[in-house]
């Protein structure tokens, strides 16, 4: 078990993905994973209140487009809760920080931006422009 002092930074100066840096991301994916699952047990007590019960049509039709975009916003979460219990599988076995594609490090810098990430920012530009030349218009 690794104690990371409260003010540690990953930095490109020491060994990339060592034991404290992989501490560092397994402790900020377990917070962001945490707050997740916090805000939707927020949003399944406000939906389980009931039904709606505004008179007025305008008033409903609000109610029931905030209830629509707020279950949107809790299948991103559950997509993305998913993602990070990925990458802390990736912790686990070594393969965190390292892009897929290439096996190449991912970059702090990235990293910090985007935790559960799995490609280098090269590797994602080509992922990214392969999907725009095949999408369908």
């Amino acid at each position: 078990m690794i104690t990371l002092p409260p003010d540690y930074r990953p930095s490109d100066d020491e060994e990339f993905m060592n034991p404290v840096q992989s501490e560092y991301f397994r402790v900020k994916l377990l917070r962001w994973r945490a707050d997740l699952l916090k805000e939707a047990d927020g949003t399944l007590a406000s939906l389980s209140e009931g039904g709606i019960h505004e008179a007025d049509i305008t008033d409903r039709a609000t109610v029931e487009t905030d209830r629509a975009l707020e279950l949107r916003t809790r299948d991103r979460a559950r997509k993305l809760i998913a993602k990070i219990g990925l990458a802390l599988l990736r912790i686990e076995n070594g393969s965190y920080g390292f892009c897929e594609e290439t096996g190449e490090p991912i970059g702090l810098k990235r990293l910090e931006a985007r935790p559960i990430a799995t490609l280098s920012i090269e590797a994602q530009e080509r992922h990214e422009r392969m999907e725009k030349v095949h999408r369908d218009d």
